[in-house]
């Protein structure tokens, strides 16, 4: 089984994943390296030339097509814009949610311009924030709290809530 985690960028799917990772023994993969091998640039450059329908289908095909066993998968925010992208992570995986209040995001992402967060024209972080939230809920198994907590506290966590489920 894979673990998959969600949530919004600067949620620390990455850092977090990595270390879950390390912990239980298993492969990681960063489905956002994945989209910038495999198309040659950066995250950003694909939303800025390409377009966000774009992006999103190349972050669908890409996430869709992924042979994964036994890895902590770190997912782009916008995967859950795509029910098909989510539901073959779904049936291979758990899915873990890392909430992290909204006021902490928009700390931790100072330069929103170039993280390579699909944010349509006229939309706010904050808009973004809120129409993902409920859909982060909805594909996840597990929602971790990481508001408030240090990174050791969030993997411990993690760790005690997969391995309660297996």
């Amino acid at each position: 089984m894979n673990i998959v985690l969600i949530g919004m960028s600067g949620a620390g799917k990455s850092t977090l994943g990595v270390l879950l990772a390390k912990a239980l023994g298993m492969d990681f993969v960063d489905t956002d390296i994945v989209i910038q091998k495999r198309e040659g640039k950066l995250l950003q450059e694909i939303i800025d030339h390409d377009g966000i329908e774009r992006f999103l289908a190349i972050e669908e095909s890409t996430v869709s097509e992924l042979q994964l066993k036994d890895c902590v998968i770190s997912t782009g925010g916008s995967v859950i814009y795509s029910d098909k992208a989510m539901n073959i992570l779904q049936q291979h995986g758990q899915i873990i949610y890392l909430h992290v209040p909204y006021e902490e995001i928009q700390r931790r992402l100072i330069n929103v311009t170039t993280r390579g967060i699909v944010i349509k024209k006229g939309n706010t972080l904050k808009d973004v924030y809120e129409e993902r939230v409920p859909l982060y809920t909805k594909f996840s198994d597990i929602t971790i709290d990481c508001s408030n907590k240090d990174i050791e506290q969030c993997i411990s966590e993690m760790i005690k809530k997969v391995q309660g489920r297996h």
